[in-house]
């Protein structure tokens, strides 16, 4: 079952089409991972499903109805979104993964289930410490904690452990996904490394040039002629080049 679609997506700057979606469903539960190169235009299609961009054209609906502009905030309410730099604010670990449910309007045990989510993460013991103390791992994984503590319906990830060392990463990643399966959190994944969608996604979406290109599982999509170059590191033919997409 779909929980967001988007229909008949485009999006125009400087005359320039930076993206030409005619179709594109996130289905409930499921982690959605789109990969391409730089440019392609993946941030783009975030930035637009997530409610934070509106297309030039096209309409984004939750749960069958078109979202309006009466509805928006209602329904952004039922998302998170987590970017590649944490974006901590000022104060501790914990006021940060607070701060999101206080603003939400939740004040009954927002503490004990920020704690609990600081506690999953792994970062309990730095929870008292001020974002500028934090490594760039502890960092995101308040980050994360933040998200998941408002309990979304759909969480938005914009390459999050692309800025996490390699070491850091991997329990990163492991920790994330334990989390989005205790929470069947459905989660739309932006990123340029395979490894990761090989790990997390249970469906792909290949964007280059602002359009989708290809559509599968993880292992459709790296046994494909073409686009199975992605799973090891590559580019297909012509991929990426001459692109103006962000």
């Amino acid at each position: 079952m779909s929980v967001l679609s988007a229909q008949d997506i485009r999006v125009i700057k400087d005359r320039r089409t930076i993206l030409d979606v005619p179709s594109v469903e996130v289905k409930r539960g499921e982690v959605l991972a789109v990969i391409g190169p730089n440019g392609a235009g993946k941030t783009t299609l975030l930035s637009v499903l997530a409610l934070l961009e509106h297309p030039t054209h096209g309409t984004v609906s939750y749960r069958g109805q078109p979202v309006t502009k009466r509805d928006l905030l209602s329904v952004r309410r039922q998302m998170a979104v987590v970017f590649q730099e944490a974006l901590l604010l000022e104060g501790t670990v914990l006021d940060n993964v607070m701060l999101g449910m206080q603003l939400r309007g939740k004040r009954d045990d927002v503490q004990e289930v920020a704690s609990r989510w600081i506690e999953r993460f792994g970062i309990s013991s730095v929870a008292g410490q001020a974002r500028h103390t934090l490594s760039g791992g502890e960092a995101q994984r308040a980050s994360l904690a933040r998200a998941f503590a408002l309990e979304p319906e759909i969480l938005f990830m914009d390459e999050p452990f692309a800025a996490v060392d390699i070491i850091s990463r991997q329990s990163l990643i492991a920790q994330f996904q334990d989390a989005q399966h205790a929470a069947e959190t459905t989660t739309v994944l932006v990123t340029h490394d395979f490894n990761e969608v090989a790990s997390l996604a249970t469906r792909v979406l290949v964007l280059d040039q602002g359009i989708i290109q290809a559509e599968g599982t993880p292992s459709q999509i790296a046994a494909h002629d073409k686009w199975g170059i992605l799973a090891h590191g590559g580019r297909a033919n012509g991929m990426g080049e001459q692109t103006a997409r962000k």
